[in-house]
């Protein structure tokens, strides 16, 4: 078997090494292969009544996330907005009141550190909110010191583009240039008229967000940075320019945290996504996720897996530095549940497709329960179900739920005494992953034998260790031959077993076998 991945496995080997830890016992792999939870703090916990979820809340509940076995938290937007969401910051050097305060957050992180998990917050540059100070201003007069922090042009040499109608992966906004009501000027907003995007042409702005990133790693404490929108920097036609300050962004902030974490939102096909590596290290995986939920609707097994070794191959001849953000849902894809039909075996098992994986997989909140949810956004975002209702003291209300309800989805603390329940489920084999090197550090090979349509199969290596992984995705019983070496049953679900080197996968099975 080839040994792709090569110089990554190398790092982390060496990082390895270090830790004392021996073969089988739980390590922390994260940046590069460790396991990070996506928290909407408005929907997670609700400390103090009111409603909506805080730092506090999550503070309280640091040990769901530590027992989940996740390395890091990446928070949704947490500064202050006029919007719920929270993607039109008002003020880069704060955080919005409904979440607490700044001594709460810093707090927050502290407790977070003292559990080894890091803390990596959302940071929205690509725009503002038509609320923020610097748009006040840029809107007040031509002459004014920030006109040129936001991209303005007269309404005459824009007349072609003002209705042109764009719809793009991450944007179905049908116009970019938007009136501020005096009729002459116009400014350009690529989500929409709130978010007006700032002029990076400028050097004073570049300065500007250099100097929030300092705050955030320096003042306040956070691990890295989940950059939202990073591929409308500049303009689409002008990707270079993109690739280029992406580059000058990691310097930066290197020069401040010399492990800053940084991870990129690029939503497009590897031949866009990955010429942004060398600036962004880790770029979350967009085609992980669609070809997962494609690969169970056609049957296809092998669907996934190509295409993985696909996107890792085609990474590594941009260069050898790189991490992999995987994921299988998040805050802008509806509940995974949903799009695999709410079958409780599907949804099991492609946890465990994701975690027998290579990558750094993101796990959405509310996931481990099999909570559901549906567009519009605001309801893939619903609150967190930790009790039944009339125990759960902490569970936000800010919104009335649709889907996530306790008629549908069953409670964390029941789901905790429940062997089958997707938390003890979620639990198992991501401290499978977490326990074996070859799953979360080892490289991709596909199985080159003869294979059903509905099988997935593939090896994991890494060093002298090992592992066969198999899943059916189907609801026919599926079986294969394996090599003899690999004789060690390390996992099974839904039935699967192993006899004289075949293998049989009931429906949506999965099985993970050890190399001798």
């Amino acid at each position: 078997m080839k040994y792709h991945f090569a110089s990554i496995i190398v790092l982390l080997t060496t990082l390895v090494s270090c830790s004392g830890k021996k073969a089988g016992e739980v390590e922390n792999h994260w940046p590069y292969a460790g396991i990070t939870y996506e928290i909407f703090i408005q929907s997670f916990y609700d400390s103090d009544g009111d409603g909506i979820g805080d730092f506090n809340g999550v503070t309280k509940k640091l040990d769901h996330v530590k027992e989940l076995g996740a390395n890091a938290i990446w928070f949704m937007p947490i500064m202050p907005s006029p919007s719920y969401h929270k993607y039109d910051v008002t003020d880069y050097k704060a955080v919005h009141p409904d979440y607490g305060t700044m001594e709460d957050f810093k707090n927050l992180i502290k407790e977070a550190h003292k559990k080894d998990i890091k803390i990596v917050i959302d940071l929205i540059i690509n725009h503002t909110s038509s609320e923020h100070p610097w748009f006040l201003e840029s809107k007040s007069s031509r002459e004014n010191p920030y006109r040129d922090y936001y991209v303005w042009a007269q309404k005459d040499t824009i007349a072609d583009f003002i209705n042109k109608k764009t719809i793009t992966l991450d944007s179905d906004n049908i116009r970019q240039w938007h009136d501020p009501g005096f009729g002459e000027d116009f400014y350009y907003g690529f989500f929409y008229g709130g978010m007006p995007d700032l002029n990076f042409d400028n050097p004073k702005v570049r300065e500007e967000i250099y100097e929030i990133g300092r705050f955030w790693l320096e003042e306040v404490g956070v691990d890295g940075f989940r950059l939202d929108a990073a591929k409308h920097i500049f303009p689409d036609d002008r990707p270079e320019d993109n690739h280029a300050f992406w580059k000058e962004f990691r310097q930066k902030m290197q020069a401040i945290k010399s492990d800053v974490y940084l991870v990129g939102e690029v939503y497009d096909r590897k031949e866009v996504v990955a010429p942004y590596l060398p600036g962004l290290p880790a770029l979350f995986n967009f085609d992980f996720h669609y070809t997962l939920i494609e690969a169970y609707q056609k049957e296809d097994g092998m669907l996934l897996a190509k295409k993985q070794k696909e996107v890792l191959d085609f990474y590594l001849d941009i260069t050898k530095d790189f991490i992999d953000a995987t994921f299988s849902s998040n805050h802008d894809q509806q509940r995974l549940l949903n799009s695999l039909d709410q079958n409780p075996r599907k949804m099991k098992q492609a946890i465990n497709i994701l975690m027998t994986m290579p990558g750094a997989p993101y796990l959405y909140y509310g996931e481990e329960i099999g909570m559901l949810g549906l567009k519009p956004d605001e309801h893939i975002r619903e609150p967190f179900l930790w009790d039944i209702k009339a125990n759960d003291k902490g569970r936000a209300s800010w919104i009335d739920p649709v889907h996530s309800i306790d008629d549908m989805v069953t409670p964390l603390a029941i789901q905790k005494s429940m062997s089958t329940s997707y938390f003890n489920h979620y639990k198992e084999i991501i401290k499978l992953r977490n326990s074996n090197r070859a799953l979360a550090l080892g490289n991709l090979e596909l199985y080159e034998g003869e294979l059903a349509q509905p099988l997935m199969a593939y090896f994991r290596s890494h060093k002298d260790q090992a592992v066969f992984v198999a899943h059916n995705l189907s609801d026919v019983e599926q079986s294969l031959e394996i090599p003899e070496e690999y004789q060690k049953v390390l996992y099974t679900f839904g039935s699967a077993d192993l006899q004289d080197q075949k293998v049989k996968l009931p429906a949506y099975s999965t099985i993970v076998i050890e190399r001798q």
